[in-house]
Parts: structure tokens; C-alpha cells; sequence
């Protein structure tokens, strides 16, 4: 993969408060001055803002592409809603292709939203929607998945009351459903990447749950190279990625770098299993009624260790206040540094003051404040000025870096931006308004980069200052060009 064209000069680039020509050769920034007379290739911005090319730190890429090629459910209100909206799909799609049992393939749906609901997930509702083809429907989160009888029965869980799994059994049968062959996946990664990139952003990374070197390797030779990846490594794996010599940073090709490891401890706000010291509303005396510790002390305290040690540092993944301060606690007492956790939905003032203490940095998703606002109030009552924290971890000290976790919201930086900022979607009044960032301060969580010389052209050319617009106008933010490296992944000029 070349680093992009020799000598491509940017014309009248507004960079701040200031319009004047970028000189990019060989993939960097070069130099910044008026009236640049050189260059091989040159395009005018005519006064559009230059910025830092966009990173999405936290998405699941596999799941994201196939989202957008599956049935969405999240605006149902109601289990019997969501059973209509697949009943109504299967009808419209004809017959569907089998397998060579002969029973049709089951039919995949995502975004079922069930923590406000009046109705619960059922089987009654799900069998009549189905007429024998199985149904697996994937909840936003991913932390839950509701099948029907016929899939139950497919998947292993014959005999189960209400086809509402959580937690483990959700993922192992979200991985199979997920499991498509390369010649059909390949293609929809390809296409979702262009999209990210018609979006401004440069690199992601991805936490997909599969061991994905080999994937993004073969994808990338086959002529995906619109994105920068750092591929997270989970705890099935680890071991295989330490005998191969994998460590934090390393760089595979030009575009693939080693991520982090990624370890899972609690379940999620919207299927009520996010590990917190309070119980939840409507759940006493019930077993889980405070959440799910996936992962106890001293297995993280292990986990952490082998990994630390080879070189590969952590992601782990802590939603619920009594989750983030298990992993606080983990390390502190190991004595790690260049932590990461991944949401930090509900964290105490407390712990606020250890991620700055410890070096901890918070990869928040701040579109998930404006999807989990009504479930937040309701499971989380008298709790929700600790819950998505932006502001307060900022004010602290602590390092910011923003995704979107797709596909549990959209692969869009725009979206994520505007949802820090703004704190407010659809009209609605803001929320906790108190824990929005500034532009500037959202900006810089969502860059790698800067527009000065020396830099790598990471950039992307937007029609209005990122810094000055409005939620509204930031959330459908247009994007006229996007340079990796120097070479347009997206173009518009």
C-alpha cells in the first residue's frame, strides 16, 4: 500500500482562524504557508475547515457491517411490536434459503430494546412471528439475544421458558449467527469502511469478539485500505497471541497495528447486568440483582498479569460503579499504568479520582448517554449524575478518548461529537447537561493527530467549524474529503 501521492497541495484550507495552502508530500504535512507554488496535485478547500482525521476507538466491525445489512428493531415499544416488525420482514422477503437439512436459515435481527418495555421478550410472540424459521433477534447492547422455540432448539437451548439469553450464552450464539464466509463478509466490511470514511474517520478500533488478524490481513490485501486498524485481542486468545509475539503497538502493515487485550467484567445497563453496589429496581433477592461480575478479583488480577508481562496492555470492559472499582483495584495493587477501561458508564466520585491517579484513561461512548437515558433514570434512580460521566473525568484529569461502540450506536464520529457536546438528541432536553464537553475537549478525545508540520495527512475537510456548530448541525456534519496518509479515501471536491 503506497503512502499516498508526492507533493499535494491543499489551497486555501481554514485551519483554526486562518486560510492558507498544506503542503503534503510523501503522506506528511509538509509545510503550512501562503501561496504555496509546488505540488503534483492541487485542490482547492475554498475556506473549508482542515482538521485531524477522526478515530473511532471502540467498534465491533464485523457486527457493524452486518447490522446494516439486517432488520433493525430498536424503535419497537414493545416485545409484540418487535415480533410484528419480524413477522412483517419475513413476509416481505419470500421464501427463504435453506440449509442442506433443508430448514431455512435462521433469520438475524438487531437493536431490540427491552429495559423500558411494557412486555417482556416471549416465546408465545416470537413462535407466531416465525412460522418455523428460526429467529434469533440481537439486543442493542449485545449482552442479550431472544430466540424463538425453533431456534432454541437449533442453538442448544431447547426448553427454555422465554428465549431471552444473557451474557455468555448471548455471545457464544451471537458468534455463530455472525459467522459468515469470508467471500460474503469481506465485501460488507469493505463497504462499511468506505462509509467510515465518507465520515471523516482514519482508524478504529476494533473490538470485534474473534480473533481477527488473519481477517484484516486478508481484507487489506484484497484492497481494503481506507482505515487504520488496532485489533483487540480477547482472553480465548491470548495465549495464542503470545505465542506468536504479539505485544501492544506493534505494527503488522502499514495500516494494522496490535491492539489491546480485551477483558469483559460485567454485563450491561440495558440488560441489567452491569455489576453495581446498589440492586436494581424491581430485582431484590434475586441473584443477579446487583449485575454480574463476569470475571472475579484474582482471575482479573491473573489475566492482567500474563498479558502485562507479554507485552500487551489492557482494555476491559466495566459498565456498572461496583465493576469499574473491581478493575480500579485490580490496577492499582498490580501497579499498572496505560490502563484503559472501556464505558465507564456509572463510576463514584471516588473512583473518578483513581483513573486520574492511576493513569487510567476512560474510552467513553457518548452516544449511549442519549440511547440510555430513560433505562438509566429507571435502573439506576438517584444514581444517574455518576452515570456517563464526560466532563467530570476531564475535569479530573483523566484521558478522554470517545467511539461509538458500534454497532451499538452508528459507526459516526459526527454523531459521537455532537452527543458529547450537546448531551441531547431528538428535540429532548439536555441531559445532565453538567457532564457535556467542549468542542475543543471532544475533538481532541476523537484525534490522534494535528494539523502542523511533521504530522502524518491523517485529515478530513468538513463544511462547518467543528468548533463552533451547533449539536444539530454537528450531528449531520458534511465531510468533503478524507486523506489518509496523505491519499483521499473519500473525495467530494
Amino acid at each position: 500500500m503506497s503512502t499516498g501521492r508526492l507533493d499535494l497541495v491543499l489551497r486555501d484550507a481554514r485551519i483554526g482562524e486562518r486560510v492558507t495552502d498544506v503542503l503534503i508530500t510523501d503522506g506528511r504535512i509538509a509545510k503550512i504557508a501562503d501561496g504555496i507554488r509546488s505540488g503534483v496535485e492541487k485542490v482547492s478547500l475554498d475556506g473549508r475547515w482542515l482538521i485531524p482525521g477522526l478515530w473511532d476507538e471502540h467498534v465491533h466491525f464485523t457486527q457493524w457491517a452486518l447490522k446494516t445489512r439486517r432488520l433493525d428493531v430498536s424503535t419497537a415499544t414493545s416485545a409484540r411490536q418487535a415480533s410484528t416488525m419480524v413477522r412483517d420482514a419475513l413476509a416481505a422477503a419470500g421464501p427463504l434459503a435453506v440449509d442442506d437439512t433443508g430448514r431455512p436459515l435462521t433469520f438475524v435481527a438487531n437493536g431490540f430494546r427491552d429495559g423500558i418495555w411494557p412486555d417482556a421478550p416471549n416465546l408465545a410472540d416470537l413462535d407466531a412471528a416465525g412460522n418455523g424459521v428460526p429467529i434469533v433477534l440481537i439486543s442493542f447492547d449485545l449482552h442479550s439475544v431472544w430466540l424463538n422455540t425453533v431456534a432454541l432448539e437449533l442453538f442448544g437451548h431447547a426448553g427454555h421458558p422465554t428465549g431471552l439469553l444473557r451474557e455468555t450464552p448471548a455471545f457464544a450464539i451471537e458468534n455463530l449467527v455472525n459467522t459468515v464466509p469470508d467471500s460474503v463478509l469481506d465485501p460488507m466490511v469493505n463497504d462499511a469502511a468506505t462509509d467510515a470514511a465518507a465520515r471523516g474517520i482514519v482508524g478504529i478500533v476494533d473490538l470485534e469478539m474473534a480473533w481477527n488478524l488473519e481477517s484484516w490481513q486478508r481484507r487489506m490485501a484484497s484492497g481494503t485500505d481506507t482505515l487504520r486498524v488496532e485489533f483487540g485481542i480477547y482472553t480465548e486468545h491470548i495465549d495464542r497471541a503470545i505465542s506468536e509475539g504479539l505485544y501492544t503497538g506493534q505494527r503488522v502493515n502499514e495500516l494494522l497495528t496490535v491492539g489491546r487485550h480485551k477483558i469483559i467484567t460485567d454485563g450491561s445497563l440495558g440488560t441489567r447486568t452491569a455489576f453495581c453496589f446498589d440492586e436494581y429496581p424491581g430485582m431484590a433477592g434475586q441473584p443477579d440483582a446487583r449485575g454480574i461480575l463476569v470475571v472475579p478479583p484474582e482471575q482479573l488480577a491473573a489475566l492482567l498479569t500474563r498479558s502485562t508481562e507479554a507485552g500487551l496492555r489492557a482494555a476491559v470492559h466495566a459498565i456498572g460503579d461496583r465493576a469499574n472499582a473491581h478493575v480500579l483495584d485490580a490496577f492499582e495493587a498490580l501497579g499498572l499504568r496505560h490502563g484503559r477501561i472501556e464505558h465507564a458508564q456509572l463510576v463514584t466520585d471516588a473512583d473518578v479520582a483513581r483513573f486520574a491517579a492511576l493513569g487510567v484513561d476512560a474510552s467513553v461512548q457518548p452516544e449511549h448517554a442519549m440511547d440510555d437515558r430513560d433505562i438509566a433514570d429507571r435502573f439506576w434512580p438517584g444514581r444517574t449524575a455518576n452515570a456517563f460521566m464526560l466532563r467530570s473525568f476531564a475535569d479530573a484529569g483523566v484521558r478522554l478518548v470517545l467511539g461509538s461502540d458500534a454497532p451499538v450506536a452508528p459507526l459516526d464520529p459526527w454523531v459521537t461529537l455532537a452527543a458529547a457536546v450537546g448531551r441531547t438528541r431528538d428535540g429532548r432536553d439536555p441531559w445532565h447537561v453538567e457532564q457535556a464537553l467542549t468542542a475543543q475537549q471532544a475533538l481532541a478525545a476523537s484525534t490522534r493527530t494535528d494539523v502542523t508540520v511533521g504530522e502524518i495527512a491523517d485529515l478530513a475537510i468538513v463544511e462547518s467549524d467543528p468548533l463552533a456548530s451547533p449539536p444539530e448541525v454537528l450531528r449531520t456534519q458534511t465531510v468533503a474529503g478524507t486523506l489518509l496518509g496523505g491519499r483521499w479515501t473519500h473525495r467530494e471536491l
